[in-house]
């Protein structure tokens, strides 16, 4: 019986490189948004309200992938902040949609425009074919994987 190999590195896996810059890249977008008054998971909110009708809590939290319970805190905090209202909705008394306010709504293209300057300022050495290649390999992951939920911090 030999002596079992050393066990590997680290920086030997993939998942380490992939964890190890998106925290980093998660972490400086959260600065920005922290500047702004607002979270990642609430950005994500808005964004997905954004361009779109009123729409059920529960919409909302399939496409964020967040239960039931945490969007209702979610959207407490942002209609506490005045970026989104809470209505009857118009199909059924007993139900309820969310809807950015004008706030919001003029909020969203300047949250979106941090994000952009976000991912610059990480990825801007890569080529535009390199930037295309890594995100078309980790959506092919995503697929692969049918992966879902979306990151929130």
């Amino acid at each position: 019986m030999g002596t079992p190999p050393p066990p590997s590195e680290l920086s030997d896996h993939l998942g380490f490189w992939l964890r190890f810059v998106s925290n980093h890249v998660s972490q400086a977008f959260a600065a920005r948004l922290a500047e702004k008054g607002v979270t990642v998971a609430e950005w994500v909110a808005l964004r997905t309200l954004y361009g779109a009708p009123a729409l059920a809590p529960s919409r909302v939290a399939d496409a964020m992938g967040m239960t039931r319970g945490a969007i209702t805190k979610l959207a407490d905090r942002l209609i506490a902040k005045g970026l989104v209202s809470r209505a009857a909705s118009p199909d059924d008394g007993r139900a309820q949609t969310l809807a950015l306010t004008p706030a919001g709504r003029s909020l969203v293209p300047e949250l979106a425009a941090l994000a952009d300057a976000n991912d610059d300022a990480f990825f801007a050495h890569l080529t535009s074919e390199e930037r295309a290649t890594l995100e078309a390999l980790l959506r092919r992951t995503v697929a692969q994987h049918r992966l879902n939920a979306v990151p929130l911090g």
